[in-house]
């Protein structure tokens, strides 16, 4: 009997494995025309190569990979006039091994597919974010080299389920951002250079609330100094530069065995959302950060030139030449915050936070889900706010300004007229020089982009 079966296993691997295809693009071709061909469990194949274009990705089960031949990489390049390079709604997308640079908008974007795979990339200035999934569960982000981004080199939004491991990213605003998500590992990562190293946030104003269960662990947080490059008024344009790992408004945040080592302002900030002045007032989101955790850390030499407010509130503490190791200001005032060898740090605001009892994370190993999440489908009644999650909400919260206008603002401007504002999601053009080009959603069936505007224009918190 068990031979049976491991015949017909064997026989019914087979059959996927013979349905499944590879599709070769090399250069002078184009990379989403070979997308365009595939079918749930191809792969497509990029040969070394320039290839200046925007690769969308909507169905399930795609891998693109870059072929690497004797140190010539496949080249997505966007000359600075392009938005995203790659786009992707699908489950179970891998995108690796490429290198992409000079676009205006993201590298790779995920818009609410589950179970993706992004590892071993080359990322160089593609404007506001490297790589940024939204609104996914069950993702591993894995391997990639990312630099010269004016927000976040990775920025995980309204995700679940994700681990951000073993990453170089520097030359940023944010290195590795953890916004509005819950149940992340961000490990093993070389963050260096950056105006901020780590973020755990909550932003106020998108559909998700909450940031929680999330551990920073064995992390290289390295001179992150660089000065903030972000646009004006943006949330991230206010990260103090020499912070090592600022922790906003998140609840449940593990942070162990990193080391923290020439961040001018500080190594560990831990505030509330008072801490952002250009958040939204919303009362879903709570203000404080909790049940934080702060475990056996190495730090030294940070502090050495820290900002006004952290000069402010040095001077009613016990060190007064260079600033602290470890500050927390507002919030967090139930006692349910707490720290394992307070004594080898220098630290300002946490002699109310208790002694963990718990002193190790190395019981998760990971958070990802064993059997993977249930595809996320965009079929059905709810399709246009999956789409407004995965699409909008990212960029548009809904009365604070992120990297494009607030809904609210977009709903005075355009009130009732849905389709004025669908015909624009297609085909945007850049009415003020304080945002950054939106990013043309032509992808989308106009039937697609008429349910979304109208979804936008009446949402609410």
């Amino acid at each position: 009997m068990q031979s049976r079966i491991g015949i017909w296993a064997c026989a019914l691997w087979l059959a996927g494995a013979a349905q499944a295809a590879t599709l070769e693009v090399r250069e002078g071709g184009k990379i989403q025309d070979a997308v365009n061909q595939a079918k749930p469990g191809d792969t497509v194949l990029v040969y070394p190569g320039t290839y200046v274009e925007n690769v969308y990705i909507d169905k399930d089960d795609i891998t693109l990979r870059g072929v690497v031949e004797e140190r010539a990489w496949p080249v997505l390049e966007g000359e600075r006039k392009l938005n995203d390079a790659i786009l992707y709604s699908g489950n179970g997308i891998t995108v690796e091994w490429l290198k992409i640079q000079h676009y205006k908008g993201n590298a790779i974007m995920g818009q609410a597919g589950n179970n993706f795979v992004i590892r071993y990339n080359w990322i160089v200035d593609t404007g506001v974010y490297g790589i940024f999934p939204q609104y996914g569960q069950n993702g591993l982000i894995a391997y990639n080299k990312v630099s010269g981004i004016e927000d976040a080199a990775i920025y995980v939004g309204m995700c679940d389920n994700i681990d951000v491991r073993n990453n170089e990213v520097f030359a940023s605003v944010a290195g590795i951002e953890i916004e509005n998500s819950r149940h992340a590992l961000v490990e093993n990562n070389y963050v260096h250079d950056n105006t901020g190293g780590l973020l755990a946030f909550i932003t106020p104003g998108l559909p998700i609330k909450t940031t929680y269960d999330v551990i920073l662990r064995g992390n290289f947080i390295v001179n992150n100094n660089t000065p903030n490059f972000g646009a004006p008024g943006s949330i991230v344009s206010g990260i103090p530069a020499g912070t090592g790992i600022l922790v906003m408004a998140a609840d449940e945040v593990r942070i162990e065995g990193n080391i923290i080592t020439g961040n001018k302002n500080a190594g560990i900030v831990v505030v509330d959302l008072s801490f952002a002045a250009n958040t939204s007032n919303d009362p879903d989101s709570e203000p404080n950060p909790d049940r934080i955790a702060i475990l056996d850390n190495y730090f030294e030499d940070n502090g050495s030139e820290p900002v006004k407010e952290v000069q402010a509130l040095m001077l009613a503490s016990k060190f007064t030449t260079r600033g602290p190791d470890i500050i927390a200001a507002g919030g967090g005032e139930d006692g349910d915050n707490c720290i394992i060898n307070r004594e080898r740090y220098l630290h300002r605001g946490i002699d109310n936070w208790t002694d963990c009892e718990v002193t190790t994370t190395a019981d998760v190993a990971s958070h990802l889900l064993p059997d993977g999440a249930p595809p996320r489908s965009t079929d059905g009644q709810n399709k246009a706010e999956l789409l407004y999650r995965g699409i909008c909400a990212g960029c548009h919260g809904y009365d604070v300004r992120m990297i494009g206008p607030a809904t609210v603002t977009i709903q005075a401007l355009y009130q009732d007229d849905a389709q004025a504002l669908a015909d624009y999601i297609a085909k945007p053009v850049k009415k003020r020089p304080d945002y950054p080009d939106m990013p043309p959603q032509g992808h989308l069936s106009p039937e697609l982009r008429l349910q979304v505007a109208k979804y936008m224009l009446n949402a609410g918190k």
